[in-house]
């Protein structure tokens, strides 16, 4: 049976693809067949074959040890650096939860461990019905936070965790990654989070450090 990951963020740039290529290292040293999928992605670029790429697509890429067709791992790819929603009006192209559950359960077939990174924030919209959250919902897999940690967040992590807790979903953990490395009192919002949140604390990433795990937390993941 596939053991997967939803690696959602409290925002934008707050760490998703840097911690899950490291959840994906994780997973590959351990000996699993693994593989990253990002469904969305928006500021891609157009490489030497016209094919658009995004970056954090190609560095998931670059730790899995599964190959699998781009469109399975990237299932939308948008030019615009904004959001995918508004991306996807721009060039006519309606964006389906169900296509992206497909695509999700094909990489399944092919790997021990999936792990799938989100798109902005849990609630981004993906079309006028759908939002990522709904998008969590069909693949029904357990949900780790990166929060980040800079001004706001503790209103950001809570209202998060809220939403994912209403949808039944399960909230295997959460990572603390410092985003701002001029943070007045980090330990501090760190320790009201660790209070607040039931879920285990994997990582604690202090600014531009690599994600170290939590061997005793992260061993109830596999």
């Amino acid at each position: 049976m596939t053991q997967s990951y939803f690696i959602v963020g409290t925002d934008t740039n707050v760490g998703k693809t840097y911690v899950a290529s490291a959840l994906i290292q994780h997973f590959v040293d351990a000996g699993y067949r693994t593989i990253g999928m990002k469904p969305i992605a928006s500021g891609c670029e157009q490489d030497a074959h016209g094919t658009l790429m995004n970056e954090d697509v190609l560095a998931l890429s670059a730790v899995s040890n599964v190959q699998a067709p781009l469109d399975l791992i990237n299932s939308y790819r948008f030019a615009p650096a904004i959001a995918p929603h508004l991306a996807a009006e721009q060039v006519s192209v309606i964006m389906e939860g169900d296509i992206i559950l497909q695509a999700y359960q094909k990489l399944a077939n092919l790997a021990d461990v999936v792990i799938v990174e989100g798109a902005g924030g849990f609630l981004v919209p993906i079309n006028v019905n759908e939002t990522l959250a709904d998008v969590a919902v069909k693949l029904n897999i357990p949900i780790i936070l990166v929060v980040g940690m800079r001004l706001g967040c503790i209103n950001h992590a809570l209202l998060t965790v809220e939403a994912i807790k209403v949808r039944g979903l399960i909230l295997a953990g959460w990572v603390a990654n410092q985003t701002d490395p001029d943070m007045s009192m980090f330990a501090e919002n760190l320790a009201s989070l660790q209070q607040r949140i039931t879920a285990p604390c994997l990582s604690v990433v202090p600014w531009q450090k690599a994600v170290r795990f939590k061997i005793s937390n992260l061993d109830m993941l596999c």
